[in-house]
């Protein structure tokens, strides 16, 4: 189920927007193609990263995989410390609190260029 609320890249990557704040973590499908998570390194807070530049990686039983930032901005908040105690969070929920960071917007506009919930569940269903 892909919530309707969230936007999303072409990499699994979803965000959500409140006020010029984005809150980042990968898609429920991302985290099953990964299968068990076991590490997420994550940037530092202040740190500024561009939209669709590699943020961090999420290391799993199957494969390490780069994350990429579905938009740019400082990074504010890390749920580094979660998720380095309870890295498999992102599997049980990665809409909540398996999240990995916020960001406030660099560029408020880099939001509408994202897939909605419909055209994700199109890009999945292709897979």
């Amino acid at each position: 189920m892909v919530p309707s609320d969230l936007r999303f890249t072409k990499d699994h990557e979803w965000v959500r927007v409140e006020g010029d704040l984005a809150t980042v973590g990968i898609t429920a499908h991302a985290a099953d193609q990964l299968g068990d998570i076991v590490f997420v390194e994550l940037p530092a807070i202040g740190r500024t990263i561009d939209q669709h530049a590699t943020f961090g990686v999420v290391e799993s039983v199957k494969a390490v995989s780069d994350l990429f930032a579905p938009v740019g901005g400082e990074v504010v908040e890390t749920n580094d410390e979660s998720l380095r105690a309870t890295p498999e969070r992102v599997n049980s929920d990665p809409y909540g609190e398996g999240w990995m960071l916020r960001v406030r917007l660099a560029d408020p506009s880099q939001v509408s260029a994202l897939l909605d919930a419909a055209a994700y569940e199109a890009l999945i269903a292709e897979e």
